[in-house]
């Protein structure tokens, strides 16, 4: 068997407080803009599959039962104690919780008391510039303010991240400079305009002044790539449309981990294995492919270095999810890195030491958490 050692899961979210029928429950399987396929339900993904094969056993039921036994059982048990089963089960010892994502979810400290681990805060950059909107009446005290939130949040943060809702990707592709004054000062005021309607952070200009405030922190900042909203053209968040920007941040100081990626994980690792201040997530990359997760990986192993990938669940509002992708990444691990020491191709000491790194090692490095425990 490979070796791990307790995970840290460098991207993940808060899960649900509340109890959950079958329809809401298979509602946040995947990210889906409408309903099932008539007959179906969203159990019949890989993602579906891969909670009934993992998640019944950490509730003390047979792999593969019936979506409607396992969320009796998980009723019988009761929101808080199945939380705990599931996250506890998959042996995690760092999560790093997006705080920034609307919901009645877990913050970083009720994580840490359900899943008996370590939590670090990721600020998210949209929700941070909402907050700031919300507590300042003119443009200039706007943007004054925006720059003392970002100092005083980085101070306590393991990483920025900014979500992928407005295709930004595609925003970076065509400028990624960062924009003048003016513009930043048009565009601010504009969207304050909006605000009252409680419009979000769209704005090309705001969210180039963003990112580039980010960066001057030194933090790392974290850029949801891959699939996207389901409402987004796909193409708007493919990594590769970052390629400017990384190139325009090397040499600053500040890490990228390009999160998720899936279906272009490949681009994700490319841009890894180009830059030295870039890194890829395996995230959502493994849990969403399920029973190909050991493909996939190989993918990612033979594109970009061992110590530019991260471990993450991708974990978001239900705990099977994060349990998933610790459970998944880990059998895939046993099964691409086991696989080639049985073959004769890796030394069993140098797959435990890559499978370290991946799992928990690199993490730790990026993020500096060890300085922060």
């Amino acid at each position: 068997m490979i070796e791990t050692p307790p995970l840290v899961d460098q991207y993940c979210q808060g899960v649900l407080r509340t109890e959950l029928g079958l329809g809401t429950f298979e509602a946040h399987l995947i990210s889906s803009a409408g309903p099932p396929a008539a007959g179906t339900t969203f159990f019949d993904t890989q993602t579906g599959f891969a909670v009934r094969r993992w998640c019944p056993p950490l509730l003390g039921l047979e792999p593969h039962c019936t979506p409607a036994h396992y969320l009796a059982r998980r009723r019988e048990l009761g929101v808080v104690e199945a939380g705990k089963r599931l996250l506890r089960g998959s042996r995690v010892a760092a999560y790093l919780v997006d705080t920034g994502v609307p919901g009645d979810l877990t913050g970083p400290k009720e994580l840490s008391l359900a899943g008996d681990a370590e939590t670090f805060e990721i600020v998210r950059l949209e929700l941070l510039a909402e907050q700031v909107a919300d507590t300042s009446g003119t443009v200039t005290a706007f943007l004054s303010n925006l720059v003392e939130a970002l100092q005083h949040a980085a101070t306590g943060a393991a990483a920025f991240s900014c979500g992928a809702a407005a295709g930004y990707p595609a925003v970076l592709a065509f400028a990624p400079e960062p924009p003048g004054p003016g513009e930043v000062h048009g565009a601010a005021g504009r969207w304050l305009a909006g605000r009252a309607k409680g419009e979000a952070v769209r704005d090309p200009v705001l969210l180039r002044h963003l990112l580039w405030s980010a960066v001057a922190s030194g933090l790392p900042i974290q850029l949801h790539t891959g699939a996207g909203e389901p409402a987004e053209y796909p193409g708007r968040a493919d990594p590769a449309l970052l390629t400017d920007f990384v190139r325009a941040t090397a040499g600053l100081g500040t890490r990228l981990v390009l999160l998720g990626g899936y279906p272009y994980h490949r681009h994700s690792a490319r841009l890894a294995s180009a830059f030295p201040h870039v890194y890829a997530d395996l995230g959502a990359v493994l849990s969403q492919t399920g029973a190909r997760a050991a493909t996939v990986l190989a993918e990612l192993l033979e594109t970009a270095p061992f110590g530019k990938l991260m471990f993450s669940s991708g974990g978001r509002r239900l705990p099977e999810l994060h349990a998933v992708g610790a459970l998944v990444f880990r059998q895939a691990l046993q099964d691409v890195l086991g696989g080639w020491v049985a073959d004769g191709s890796w030394s069993r000491r140098d797959a435990d030491r890559v499978a370290a790194m991946i799992a928990a090692g690199n993490a730790r490095r990026v993020y500096r958490l060890d300085e922060r425990a």
